[in-house]
């Protein structure tokens, strides 16, 4: 990357606010003038190390500061790590929505959900363009992913085209026919691409991803093995062209279906109204009447396929799903790969499967799933229509993008022309240089219940402490005119087994009379040195009986 001294071309800045160095919550800005559009605003869910947070989205505070200059935030599909931010976001940037129909549906949904009122929500189709204050043309181009609607997008602005890949694979033969739009890649190409930000997924996987109908094939397959057993599959709401297929050969093996799961049921209704989901009314029951059907007459399609813990099948596993009861007559599918991290999730929901005596089919065993996102082959071939003067790989942890990075070198790009962005990092790209810019605000904002970044690193710190130590609460009675102390109570959580909890606290019960008895406390006003004192010696004296570290928290009430 150039290091040239500012210049006065004209530049796009290009912001980092999200989905690099990690997956999830993508979310990139492009300004050029007085005019910022924004591509994607998406969602991360939290990590084991983040206890009680709901959702991680986006610190947005640069397109906060700058919201005069915001004209729109344009979205390549509706996977939550793409769109999950938006009621968040909107509320304080309440700018223009662009995406496809299915996107919109489901984003809809979700608005409604946080009551965010009026939002600007405009449909596009592949092919349209739309203006965005005076500096960008946003133009939609048509990708395969593993949910319908996805677009790559190509942003025209007065110094050049930046075209952003959005999560895509190459499919020759997808479900619905509409296949990526790569002549008009190679139209873009031809006249020379300034740009070009691509998903770097799965950049380490090499030659090409399989196509969907495959995951049909295999399907078929397994309906035709277990035709007297009832059949589940766990899946992903949002992928409906797996839903699709499922449906259709659900009719043919004469099969009623049923849906599992709050997404799958909402996602499910939204796409049938705008319909991206073809079905005949009288082929859907309800869950509930699912006892009115013979085993071999159910197809049960369900959430949980990460083996998410309140998911419909993760409770199915556990027994604790009252509408679904699950047995040796029982055939799940589990058709989609653990995402990284959730393979131990999702690992001992199949445990559990197996102790209920069902028989379970997942991706180690027969083809049912394929991935959405683009082969290292597939990556390449978007690397030559496009050509592009300048390359930043996005959407991936860091190797992803430095693998990324050295595959855009081996076709040929300079290294100085290539550059592997961090969250917050902001460059400038003229005509005939990139330069990196001094970092802007970013990072994570902790979504906790109805707060939204109240929840920084104290309290998370203050959570892990008392979920792996437990808690140790000192209560004393003091009278504020004689000094004395009227009452002492100890107790405890998560800490001691019961049985040694009375000797701990018959020893901690010397220890803080000690330090009262020490001290005058006639007319006494530092109690919060007293409840110092307190919490210091009984936290060395916990530690040297126990070889524990307890939350401790001191309660000192005069009367």
């Amino acid at each position: 990357m150039s290091n040239i001294k500012k210049t006065t071309e004209p530049a796009i800045k290009v912001t980092f606010l999200g989905g690099v160095g990690e997956i999830g919550k993508n979310m990139t800005a492009l300004e050029f003038g007085d005019d910022i559009i924004v591509v994607d605003c998406g969602l991360a869910f939290p990590s084991s190390d983040m206890p009680g947070v709901d959702l991680v989205i986006p610190d947005y505070s640069y397109l906060f500061n700058n919201r005069h200059k915001v004209r729109g935030i344009v979205l390549t599909h509706g996977h939550e790590d793409h769109i999950g931010a938006l009621p968040f976001v909107l509320k304080d940037v309440p700018v223009p929505v662009f995406g496809t129909k299915l996107t919109l549906a489901i984003l809809d949904g979700k608005l409604r959900e946080h009551k965010v009122d009026e939002p600007n929500l405009v449909t596009v189709k592949p092919k349209s363009i739309v203006k965005l204050g005076n500096s960008f043309k946003v133009e939609f181009i048509q990708v395969n992913h593993s949910i319908s609607g996805s677009c790559a997008i190509a942003i025209h602005t007065p110094i050049g085209v930046v075209v952003h890949s959005g999560d895509f694979k190459v499919d020759y033969t997808p479900i619905d026919g509409a296949t990526t739009d790569l002549a008009r890649l190679g139209e873009l190409g031809g006249r020379e691409v300034l740009l070009f930000m691509c998903e770097s997924t799965n950049v380490e996987r090499s030659g090409h991803s399989m196509s969907e109908q495959v995951v049909g094939v295999s399907l078929d397959g397994i309906f035709a093995d277990n035709m007297d057993r009832r059949i589940l599959v766990a899946t992903f709401a949002s992928n409906i062209h797996r839903l699709q297929q499922i449906i259709d050969l659900a009719k043919k093996y004469k099969r009623k279906v049923a849906f599992s799961g709050r997404s799958m049921i909402n996602i499910s209704d939204s796409a049938a109204k705008i319909g991206e989901l073809r079905f005949s009314p009288e082929d859907i029951i309800d869950i509930d009447k699912i006892n009115n059907f013979a085993d071999k007459e159910l197809v049960i399609i369900t959430t949980g396929s990460q083996g998410e813990p309140m998911s419909a099948l993760t409770r199915m596993s556990s027994n604790e799903f009252n509408k679904v009861k699950l047995g040796i007559n029982d055939t799940i599918v589990i058709s989609a790969s653990p995402i990284p991290g959730n393979e131990r999730m999702i690992y001992s929901v199949i445990n559990n499967l197996y102790k209920l005596g069902t028989r379970v089919i997942y991706e180690s065993l027969r083809d049912v799933h394929v991935s959405g996102h683009a082969y290292a082959e597939e990556l390449k071939l978007f690397h030559s229509l496009l050509r592009p003067k300048f390359f930043v790989p996005v959407h991936g942890e860091y190797r992803h993008l430095k693998r990324h990075a050295e595959l855009a070198e081996k076709m040929g790009m300079r290294s100085v022309d290539v550059f592997v962005p961090e969250i917050g990092n902001q460059i400038e790209i003229t005509k005939r240089a990139m330069r990196m810019l001094d970092n802007v605000s970013s990072g994570s904002l902790l979504v906790d219940g109805l707060g939204v970044g109240e929840v920084g690193n104290t309290v998370l710190r203050d959570r892990k402490h008392l979920a792996e130590e437990g808690f140790f609460v000192v209560t004393a009675g003091i009278d504020s005119r004689s000094g004395e102390l009227t009452t002492l109570e100890f107790s405890s959580r998560g800490f001691v087994y019961e049985k040694e909890a009375e000797d701990v606290y018959k020893s901690c019960d010397e220890i803080v009379r000690g330090i009262i008895g020490s001290l005058d406390l006639r007319d006494f006003s530092d109690y919060n040195l007293l409840k110092t004192n307190i919490r210091n010696e009984i936290k060395r004296h916990l530690f040297r009986r126990t070889r524990k570290n307890p939350f401790i928290l001191v309660a000192v009430v005069t009367i």
